[in-house]
């Protein structure tokens, strides 16, 4: 070692406390709430205490509404390039969509799952044990791409519009991928400082940008009514290019997929209920009063953004010609723009872009806001994530990173990320309105049900028809498939020895027969496999009591049988209820867990702490299969290697082996 290492290392000793109290604080700070249950810690995802009732519903609504409203930045752009001069036909035919079908559908999540979950809790209900957790885990992953992707193609298009403005300094131009990286760091740091701040720049920007828009469309729609001939010359060129108005209206009908964008918002509209302030009377059982906010907020939400895409569309397709919006045309992707910088002047487009530079950059928040609800709902609770995911902090970094590497692997281009932010959308979109189909059905609403299934066929159309269109929005769908469920199946396996078990109740029986025995020494009870008919009394006869399990035990007194039976083995964690019984001088304690041998440790620990002594459990050792294909079973069934996985399960829980429980096998 070095002089300088070795100064290095002294000084770090002699400053060992102060330096051990910053580590404290700055690990309190980054894991703040972990300690409580998820939706009800600082962030996102909580849920507002009786002291904090949560935020008007109009200013969450412009939360979820910088994604939504940003899209008018970029949406005419899409429209103009995808239907030409029929740009507010197919425009048309998106609004009657959001009107008749999003947004009855998410009004009817709000209904079915007032909580944040969304649809992906609604749907989870409809498949029970394995298969229900890897397809909750498939659309979570289509979430993560649909809220990534938001996060790095909004801040994409904000540097675009910056190198684009016509005063930016020239050490700017093709800037794109810095600019993009410092935009995603600020919006992580505005979380990372905190939600409140994060909704009061929301109302900021979603009032400002709102307002530049009615000023940018009012200006281009008196120049539309006062020169009338700008609308019979695009009148005359539709009809010239379509045969009739039924051909216009079936290309409209065609083309109107590739406008989807211009549904955005919706999924995190519901994302972010927990903040929405309802009723004094609101229980987490009936929260009335959120829900009915929360449905207005969809509602003003969808009917403001329908106005002002109609009026965008019919204006830009009227008053700029077609060829500026090809790809490096001057109104390619920033068409209310373009308008801006010509009828109101430089100074006025320059106001209008940093107004949209501002949304966009903080349309990512509404997809943070989102994500920070969905992720430690779930993946916690599936064992598939670390406990510090519970924590918002944290979360934040690791979304950041993952922006970071989005960014640099596409070089912060907006058109190569277009299609996956369309795939997870619709994903989302098609799986909320198949889950308010069911929904609708299991209640006995047959016109709900048929509205539901109509609009669930034309989303599986839409995202049909953008998946041939951009393929590539699927394949990196699929890498972010194939991403969560293999690092949330590792988290899982490497988790397999945790307690697993959030609290043991004894019933009153359970607690008599306990305290009986620990009277007469310590608790020695013999592990046993339950019964088919787990709730029933079990008939002990004389051979079962010398069964060889017992002969090779060393139990003074009437045995103490302990039978565990796996609920669902695909739940990491649960509350169990330990059942005692006694018939013919036999007692028997019996149990629900998640897995048999965590279930016992559990037990096991909580017996200790109620009588003051160790208490012992024997096993006998399997004879059915391998270690190996015990420990698999193990990991998917619950049960198989229920011997040294208890063991390994107590050491762990309990590091001091004068307080860990004894096990027996033999």
């Amino acid at each position: 070692m070095t002089d300088v290492e070795v100064a290095d290392t002294d000084s770090s000793r002699s400053r060992g406390p102060e330096a051990a109290s910053v580590g404290a604080r700055w690990r309190a700070w980054l894991l703040q709430g972990l300690s409580e249950r998820t939706a009800r810690h600082p962030g996102p995802h909580r849920t507002p205490h009786p002291e904090h009732e949560g935020h008007r519903w109009w200013r969450v609504m412009c939360l979820s509404g910088v994604d939504y409203f940003s899209t008018l930045g970029y949406q005419p752009g899409i429209a103009a390039l995808a239907a030409g001069l029929l740009s507010p036909l197919a425009t048309l035919v998106l609004i009657a969509l959001t009107l008749c079908g999003a947004l009855p559908v998410y009004r009817r999540v709000a209904r079915e799952s007032p909580h944040g979950e969304g649809s992906i809790a609604m749907l989870e209900r409809l498949l029970p044990w394995w298969p229900g957790k890897i397809f909750v885990l498939v659309l979570l992953s289509f979430a993560a791409t649909d809220f990534m992707i938001t996060i790095t193609l909004s801040a994409a298009d904000a540097a675009a519009h910056v190198v684009q403005n016509p005063f930016a300094p020239h050490w700017l131009h093709h800037a794109n991928l810095a600019i993009t990286l410092f935009l995603v760091g600020v919006l992580a740091a505005v979380f990372l400082k905190g939600f409140r701040e994060a909704i009061g720049i929301a109302v900021v920007l979603v009032g400002t940008y709102l307002a530049v828009n009615v000023v940018v469309l009012a200006v281009a729609a008196r120049h539309v009514v006062g020169h009338p001939v700008r609308i019979h010359n695009w009148m005359e060129a539709m009809t010239a290019a379509h045969s009739s108005p039924w051909a216009m209206a079936g290309v409209a009908l065609l083309v109107f997929p590739k406008l989807a964008l211009g549904m955005s918002g919706f999924e995190t509209g519901v994302a972010v209920m927990p903040q929405v302030q309802g009723d004094p009377s609101d229980t987490r059982e009936k929260p009335e009063g959120r829900i009915r906010e929360t449905r207005r907020l969809l509602t003003t939400a969808a009917v403001t953004m329908s106005c002002l895409l109609l009026l965008s569309s019919l204006t830009t397709t009227i008053l700029i010609p077609q060829d500026a919006f090809k790809s490096g045309g001057p109104a390619n992707g920033r068409a209310l723009a373009y308008l801006a910088h010509q009828y109101l002047g430089e100074a006025g487009g320059t106001a209008y872009d940093v107004a949209t530079i501002a949304i966009l950059w903080f349309a990512g928040a509404s997809a943070l806001a989102g994500l920070l609800n969905l992720v430690p709902r779930y993946l916690p609770r599936y064992g598939m994530a670390p406990e510090w995911t519970r924590a918002v902090r944290p979360l934040v970094l690791v979304f950041a990173g993952t922006a970071v590497l989005i960014t640099v692997w596409f070089h912060a281009n907006v058109d190569k990320q277009s299609g996956a932010y369309a795939t997870g959308m619709l994903v989302l979109m098609l799986s909320a309105s198949f889950a308010s189909t069911v929904a609708a059905r299991r209640r006995g609403h047959q016109w709900a049900t048929m509205g539901f299934a109509v609009v669930t066929a034309v989303f599986g159309y839409t995202l049909v028809a953008n998946v041939v269109e951009r393929p590539d929005g699927m394949k990196i769908a699929a890498i972010f498939i194939v991403a969560i469920l293999v690092t949330s199946f590792g988290s899982r396996v490497h988790r397999a020895f945790e307690l697993r078990v959030t609290d043991v109740r004894l019933d009153e029986e359970a607690r008599r027969i306990v305290d009986r025995a620990a009277a007469e020494g310590p608790l020695r009870l013999i592990a046993r496999e339950p019964d088919e008919d787990r709730g029933q009394s079990r008939e002990f006869t004389s051979q079962q009591l010398t069964s060889p399990e017992l002969s090779r035990t060393v139990v003074s007194g009437p045995p103490l049988f302990l039978e565990v039976s796996v609920r669902d083995s695909s739940d990491f964690t649960a509350d169990v209820a330990v059942h005692g019984t006694e018939q013919d001088g036999v007692a028997r304690l019996w149990v629900q867990g998640p897995t048999v041998p965590n279930t016992i440790a559990a037990i096991l620990l909580v017996l200790r702490d109620r009588t003051g002594e160790l208490p012992h459990v024997y096993f006998s050792w399997s004879e059915e299969g391998g270690p190996v294909g015990r420990l698999l079973r193990f990991l998917v069934f619950g049960d198989g290697e229920v011997a040294t996985v208890t063991q390994e399960v107590l050491r762990r829980a309990e590091r001091d082996p004068e307080r860990r429980p004894h096990v027996h096998v033999s």
